[in-house]
């Protein structure tokens, strides 16, 4: 009965999977923060040049993020990576420079209003909070106009880093939600 009751229930049901792009400028962590999310040391994390893709389990989901680099050379070719993408993480780096958060807001400011992007919803993390300079959710909101710019939007914004996994995990299931909301609307259409 026991060999019966393990392999009679059949597979567990499959998680949904999500194809997701992940932008920002170099330096601001997204490597980092996805190598953390697969349970891979951070320690020997190289800044990426191009892309590379990871596939990030969840419990309830398996997001397959195809992260790009954010070098000057490389963000102009971002949006050919765009097609197909179901949702986007945008990771800053809220202890950065005046300069690079200028350039940061630039091209957020651009995803947003991008034709393939501009239906997606949108996890936007503030990442580095734990250094000194780092500028709060409501510097970095106010700073990059969200609140104008991304009415009628589906958005969130986080702080995060690396030394707070759950506040981590936490956003990305939020992000989960708001593409089980999308997956539901595409249904009753």
């Amino acid at each position: 009965t026991c060999f019966r009751a393990l392999c009679c229930k059949g597979p567990p049901p499959a998680r949904p999977e999500y194809d997701l792009v992940c932008i920002g400028l170099t330096g601001s962590g997204k490597t980092s923060l996805l190598s953390k999310l697969c349970s891979e040391s951070p320690e020997n994390v190289v800044s990426t040049t191009g892309f590379s893709i990871k596939a990030v389990p969840f419990q309830n989901a398996i997001l397959n993020v195809k992260e790009l680099g954010g070098a000057d050379n490389i963000r102009k070719y971002w949006s050919r990576y765009y097609q197909g993408s179901q949702g986007v993480i945008f990771v800053l780096d809220s202890a950065s420079s005046e300069d690079d958060l200028e350039t940061a807001r630039n091209e957020l400011h651009s995803a947003l209003q991008h034709p393939q992007l501009c239906t997606l919803p949108f996890l936007i993390l503030a990442n580095h909070q734990d250094k000194p300079a780092a500028r709060s959710v409501q510097e970095v909101k106010k700073y990059f106009e969200l609140e104008p710019l991304a009415r009628g939007k589906r958005w969130i914004l986080q702080p995060c880093s690396l030394d707070d996994m759950d506040a981590l995990k936490e956003s990305f299931s939020q992000l989960i939600n708001l593409l089980e909301e999308k997956d539901h609307e595409a249904v009753r259409m």
